[in-house]
């Protein structure tokens, strides 16, 4: 008998197969395998590796992985083999409860290219449950008048396994007076009826005890039992009667706790306590008899437990019947759950990036996630949608998968990272959704150069700065990050004054401030011309450029320097003449000085410092000029000693003093004659000198009149020319009146020669000065240099054949002054 029952299950192992293979053929691409139930860990289930046409040492190469929703993962791949194991032990019962066939769906991730494979293994049962009853013990009352034949519903048992491993017969223990019928219900389940064979007699047997066996079909057999206690009872000939033999009822998930959903009803034709009928809900295994409570007296059923579409979609509920003397009935209560949106939809993140480079092209794969809503029908619908105005969208894959893609390339410098808000939203009415949100980062690449605030800079720098002093900071922004955005600064190589510009200005590399190397000095150069360069430490590195202008600000650093009376070579003091008879504000000399500074600085005033006589003589503050300020009197000396200060207006101001001697007299000789009787001679030889020296004053005098003369009648004549050719010719337009001298002019030029020989008090130590009147003028102002009249360009005088007789003839009569020893 074992033998034929091998055979039969190693046939029945042998179709289902056979069956497998045609399922696996008809899969059209979908992965199917069978496994028992409660295997050990690591038990093979399926080669993957070669049902997806890969290696097995190039699985973890290609990223595959299992990828399900939300569940306890149940299955493992092997690196090695490439075979799909089991990760631990399976409970059919748990997974499915009673379903004929229990398939476990999950997919298969090869996460290289995001190819998502579908896979199904069902999980076959095994002989792991016995049947087991509600109640160990039954308690039966029976009439003593009951007929043979007559039948009594008893406790059926359950079995948790499906097909042939669960629950096949019934047996009872062998007696006289009751048989087992087994009754099949319109469900496929099997009710056990105890059937009266022979009438009972209460005075010979009271109570009678029976063992029901419940076996299954597995191998090896797996059984219960429950024992049966039947009381025996007069009269009572009558059970209850439903109204209905099954009963059906729809209710929403959604219905509150407490309401009743159904009133069952029975009748007994009994009067009396034999007809009072009692409800009763039979307790099975299982979640059914917590969720229902059939109240006894009534027959109402109510909710006392909230239920759920997901976790199951119908419930049945065994209720039986009982009268006053303990007759039964059995009816059977099927509940089903209607399907409300009460679940929004669940996402699972399968695969993400943190990071993107920025420039990367469209359709880069951000994201890789599965959406799922466990309603059902329309409920369960779902659509998944973005924020407008981002740069990215959703493609929808198999099985509910979505990929998050990018629409164009992404710029960090005007977004450096996006929160990306995915919403799930299913169809039911009110529709439920979720959201999920993703971060993501746009990574640097080196796509902008440095760029200066300003395309030109100017900076101030005062002359005589001290070395390393800090002249302007540029700064270079680059709107990059990290050694993208790091800026280095340097300078463009020139040179300035054939020196390289890099002795002169220097650069901090980092902080782009510039300082200067050396002392500036204005009246050297008053500017300086620059290019700065902006590099990044991008890769490759990235640069801008950018002009600098350095202005050198004058400081009052130079005295005034007085040109006029320039001091003697031979350690003599300059004389200036001054006529008795002058009047007052006449002109005796002028000081004529300059200042190598610029500006304010240069600008000088001159005074009277010091006078030998106050109140004789005075200075002109802005001209220098040194006249009269009285008229000159026989008390007043011969030799006056004036002190002059030129002071420009720097801040603080310098000066520059010259001593000024001026002789008080008509002509020479009256000087010499002065000087003579103010001096008592030393040596006889003295007298003998001075006399020399008058004879070739007088000499030299005479010569340079004599050339003064001829000097002026060649312009005369010149003049004569002119007016005859304007007459004959109608006139000469256009001809400068500087051609034309007067003899106001003549006089005029004649008196400032004539004034400017000078001698010492010491006879052996004379020299004269010869300036050149009003020049001083061309030194201070540029109208006085364009006036080409005859006083301000004695130039002009020498464009005559005359021009080297005048100037050898000054020259003859300054060195007879000087060395009159030699004549």
């Amino acid at each position: 008998m074992a033998a034929l029952q091998k055979l039969s299950q190693r046939g029945r192992l042998h179709r289902l197969y056979f069956l497998l293979v045609v399922l696996w053929e008809a899969g059209a691409g979908q992965m199917h395998y069978s496994v028992p139930e409660e295997i050990d860990k690591g038990s093979f289930v399926g080669d993957i590796a070669k049902d997806l046409g890969l290696e097995p040492l190039t699985l973890a190469e290609r990223g595959v992985r299992i990828v399900s929703r939300g569940r306890t993962q149940l299955f493992a791949l092997n690196p090695r083999s490439g075979s799909l194991v089991t990760a631990g032990r399976i409970d059919r019962e748990a997974l499915c409860a009673q379903s004929a066939q229990c398939l476990v769906n999950f997919n298969i991730l090869l996460e290289d290219k995001f190819n998502i494979y579908s896979v199904e293994v069902e999980i076959t049962d095994i002989n792991d449950n016995a049947p087991r009853f509600g109640v160990d013990e039954l308690e039966l009352k029976i009439s003593e008048t009951t007929t043979p034949g007559f039948r009594i519903p008893l406790k059926s048992a359950h079995d948790a396994d499906v097909g042939e491993n669960t629950l096949q017969k019934y047996e009872l223990n062998p007696n006289d007076h009751f048989s087992l019928v087994v009754r099949s219900g319109v469900d496929g389940n099997k009710y056990p009826e105890l059937v009266l064979e022979l009438a009972l007699d209460r005075e010979e047997k009271a109570v009678h005890h029976l063992v029901l066996v419940a076996s299954d079909g597995g191998s090896p057999v797996r059984s219960g039992t429950s024992r049966i206690h039947v009381t025996v009872l007069d009269v009572n000939d009558n059970a209850p009667i439903f109204t209905q033999s099954e009963y059906r009822v729809s209710v929403p998930e959604s219905i509150p706790v407490g309401t009743r959903i159904l009133t069952v009803t029975a009748t007994d034709t009994d009067e009396g306590y034999n007809a009072q009928v009692a409800y009763i809900q039979e307790k099975n295994p299982g979640e059914t008899s917590e969720i229902f409570e059939l109240e006894s007296t009534s027959g109402d059923i109510t909710i006392i437990k909230s239920l759920d579409y997901e976790d199951a979609k119908v419930h049945d509920i065994d209720i039986e019947a009982q009268d006053g003397p303990g007759l039964r009935t059995r009816t059977k209560v099927i509940v089903t759950v209607l399907d409300v949106n009460d679940n929004a939809p669940e996402f699972y993140m399968t695969s993400s990036t943190s990071s993107i480079p920025e420039g990367s092209p469209p359709g880069t794969i951000i994201a890789l996630f599965n959406v799922h809503d466990r309603d059902s029908g329309q409920n369960a619908f779902i659509t998944c949608s973005l924020p407008e105005n981002l740069p990215f969208k959703l493609e929808r894959s198999v099985d509910n998968y979505h990929r998050l893609v990018t629409t164009r390339a992404l710029d960090r410098e005007q977004f450096s990272s996006y929160n990306v808000t995915v919403t799930a939203k299913d169809g039911g009415k009110p529709s439920l959704s979720t959201d999920a949100y993703i971060t993501l980062q746009v990574a640097d690449i080196n796509d902008n150069p440095p760029t200066f605030p300003h395309t030109f800079y100017s900076a101030y720098i005062p002359e005589n700065n001290p070395r390393g002093a800090s002249i302007i900071s540029v700064v270079a922004h680059d709107p990059d990050s990290d050694d993208n955005a790091h800026v280095t600064y340097s300078l463009t190589e020139d040179t300035l004054q054939d020196a390289p510009l890099s002795s002169y200005i220097s650069i901090n590399s980092d902080t782009g401030i510039l300082y200067a190397l050396r002392s500036f000095d204005y009246e050297q150069f008053q500017d300086l011309h620059l290019r700065l360069t902006a590099w990044d430490n991008g890769n490759p590195p990235l640069s801008s450029n950018v002009s600098l202008s350095i202005f050198v600000l004058d400081q009052n650093d130079n005295a005034p320097e007085i040109l006029y009376p320039a001091l003697p070579t031979d350690g003599s003091t300059g004389v200036e003449l001054a006529p008795r008879s002058a009047e007052p504000g006449y002109l005796v000399t002028k000081v004529v000085a300059v200042d190598r500074d610029s500006g304010q600085n240069a600008w000088l005033s001159y005074r009277l410092l010091k006078a030998s006589e106050p109140g004789l003589f005075t200075v002109g503050l802005h001209t220098g000029e040194v006249r009269t300020a009285r008229a000159l009197l026989d008390r007043d000396a011969l030799k006056q000693s004036l002190v002059v200060v030129v002071q420009d207006h720097g801040q603080p101001p310098l000066s520059a003093t010259v001593t000024l001697t001026v002789a008080v007299a008509d002509n020479i000789p009256d000087v010499l004659a002065d000087l003579g009787s103010t001096r008592t001679p030393a040596d006889p030889n003295d007298s003998d000198l001075t006399l020399y020296l008058v004879v070739a004053v007088a000499a030299v005098s005479c010569v340079f009149l004599a050339f003064v003369i001829v000097l002026l009648g060649l312009r005369l004549r010149r003049w004569h020319s002119s007016r005859l050719l304007q007459a004959s010719g109608g006139g000469l337009v256009g001809v400068p009146a500087s051609h034309f001298v007067g003899v106001d002019g003549v006089r005029a030029f004649l008196q400032t020669y004539s004034h400017e020989v000078s001698l010492t008090a010491d006879s052996g130590e004379s020299h004269v000065i010869f300036p050149q009147p009003n020049y001083a003028d061309m030194l201070l102002s540029q109208e006085s240099c364009e006036k080409k009249d005859f006083l301000s360009s004695p130039q002009s005088l020498l464009e005559d054949k005359g021009e080297e007789t005048s100037k050898e003839s000054m020259s003859w009569y300054l060195h007879v002054i000087k060395n009159p020893t030699d004549f």
